[in-house]
């Protein structure tokens, strides 16, 4: 999957108009133009089409988390990070929905996707730990999919 992608999936979950995430984006000090906004949320193959980059898509992320959780007292909004991966991507999402361990399984189950206590932990550990996993497109896919049933219904 890619950035643009995962943000046009994400505006549908949510159902995020234009303003909403402009909003987002405003969360974390970044003015993001409403036609900019527009070519990123435009399919690879319609004119104007513009690649959403790492940074880009780890800002509206953070965004989310600050507009659903908030900062933590005494917080300074945090520094987008320049390359931004799937584990990372579920990672920010399960902070900014507060999803424990079982939220996730249940979501998950919901859309015929099983996996494991140990195979979920995996995914969110340290890259150098031994156990790390990375999460393909699939896991993210099916995830981004369960939250939609689950914000948007069927």
């Amino acid at each position: 999957m890619t950035n643009n992608d995962i943000l046009r999936r994400l505006r549908f979950v949510f159902d995020f108009n234009n303003a909403k995430m402009i909003r987002m984006f405003a969360k974390v000090k970044h003015e993001m133009p409403q036609e900019v906004l527009i070519d990123l949320l435009k399919k690879d193959d319609e004119e104007g089409f513009v690649e959403c980059d790492d940074k880009t898509l780890c800002m509206f992320l953070d965004g989310l988390i600050i507009s659903k959780r908030g900062l933590k007292p005494g917080a300074e909004i945090p520094e987008p990070a320049t390359r931004i991966n799937n584990n990372m991507i579920f990672k920010k999402l399960r902070v900014a929905l507060e999803l424990k361990e079982g939220d996730i399984l249940a979501l998950l189950d919901s859309v015929d996707m099983a996996m494991s206590k140990s195979e979920l932990s995996a995914l969110f550990r340290n890259p150098q730990h031994k156990n790390f996993k990375i999460c393909g497109d699939q896991v993210l896919r099916y995830f981004i999919k369960a939250l939609s049933l689950q914000h948007r219904g069927k």
